[in-house]
């Protein structure tokens, strides 16, 4: 006989596809549903969602999503715009649920980021959690490898507690957003996070290695070689590619360039199994790069630098004096306002007019309604009165 739930205390685990097909009926029929996703990345070369957390404003489901054929049942109210799903720090669920589900969400409402805009500091779940309601995550299985099976009754409440609260704490901060006339602001947000997706890393294996772009020529094609190498041996051991040796390890070795195994003994965190395991790997891809020709050498791309005007100095320092003004009075971080980058963009304008703040690639249109006008005026110097 098919079992099609379990039972974890009040929780239940849905492994069944027709009941998922009755619980999708039930989340199709409700005005907002709260939900949360556990993930392996932690412990498996390409990581899977292995857990999604559900809850209506009465009832709350694990679905195994490691037990079901397909979630297509779930699409149909996750994606219905009449639904609205409440996440917390939704981004990369977003792009998880359409990268190993094809679901999309068109109606968000992103608790991090409403407590953002709300002036919180301190806006992890568990954070607001306490300080709103009192209640305590417990966070031991934050980092559990949730691909294993069967769930203990702890992992299940842990994984629960993620969403049974996040309904009453959408309650509270829409509320609050509604009288500070911000809802806007976060609505325009949730809809380019629902636009989210995972994108396939094209080119070398450096472009996306933190600390690659300090290396030139022959330490960067070294890198890309011991790079490849931890590459294919994550894969065959199914683990993280950081988990079998540390991209800080591996650039220490492009940069030292060691040329046996008692030099490889020197390098900052390689460790005795390492080098048992590695060690000739990672003295091969050294003796590649060494014998590379140089016209083969690769490079960092960089994107040319325009040379910052005098001009645009100015009108930055001053963006910045008035940014620390506005957000003070918004009672916001700064970076929450206007981060660096849309000040920069905003400094290099030739032309100081609404116009030209919509050329500003990534500016919202909350933010040009708030300050267009006073950080133009600011732009163009013509800025008496408003940073003074």
């Amino acid at each position: 006989m098919t079992v099609s739930t379990q039972q974890a205390g009040a929780c239940e685990i849905i492994t069944d596809a027709k009941r998922l097909t009755e619980v999708a009926a039930i989340l199709g029929r409700q005005t907002e549903v709260a939900v949360d996703l556990e993930m392996d990345s932690l412990h498996h070369y390409r990581e899977k969602v292995c857990l999604i957390q559900v809850s209506t404003r009465r009832e709350s489901w694990l679905i195994d999503p490691l037990a079901l054929k397909d979630l297509d049942a779930l699409a149909g109210p996750l994606g219905n715009p009449g639904v609205l799903v409440v996440m917390h720090g939704a981004d990369y669920d977003i792009r998880s649920l359409h990268r190993d589900f094809g679901i999309e969400v068109n109606s968000l409402f992103d608790t991090m980021i409403a407590a953002r805009f709300l002036g919180s500091t301190e806006f992890g779940l568990a954070a607001l959690l306490k300080a709103r309601f009192g209640v305590e995550l417990n966070k031991k299985y934050q980092k559990a490898d949730w691909s294993k099976r069967p769930l203990s009754p702890e992992m299940c409440a842990y994984a629960m507690a993620d969403t049974a609260y996040l309904l009453p704490l959408y309650d509270q901060l829409r509320g609050e957003l509604e009288e500070k006339g911000r809802l806007s602001w976060l609505e325009e947000e949730c809809t380019l996070v629902c636009r989210a997706r995972v994108t396939e890393k094209d080119g070398p294996l450096f472009l996306s290695c933190k600390g690659a772009g300090k290396l030139k020529g022959r330490s960067l094609a070294i890198l890309e070689g011991l790079l490849g190498l931890r590459d294919r041996q994550a894969r065959e051991l199914d683990r993280p590619p950081f988990k079998v040796i540390s991209a800080e390890t591996l650039l220490e070795v492009a940069e030292k360039r060691p040329r046996s195994l008692n030099e490889l003994v020197t390098i900052k965190g390689m460790t005795p199994g390492q080098i048992h395991r590695h060690g000739d790997g990672i003295l091969a891809a050294v003796a590649a790069g060494l014998a590379m020709a140089e016209d083969e050498l690769p490079r960092f791309p960089r994107k040319p630098r325009e040379e910052t005007t005098d001009g645009a100095r100015e009108r930055l320092k001053r963006l910045k004096m008035w940014r620390e003004r506005r957000s003070a009075s918004l009672g916001l971080e700064p970076g929450v306002v206007a981060p660096n980058w849309l000040l920069e963009g905003i400094a290099d304008l030739d032309e100081a007019s609404g116009l030209a703040l919509n050329g500003i690639a990534g500016m919202r249109e909350w933010q040009k309604r708030l300050y267009g006008k006073e950080v133009t005026t600011i732009a163009s110097g013509r800025d008496s009165g408003i940073i003074s």
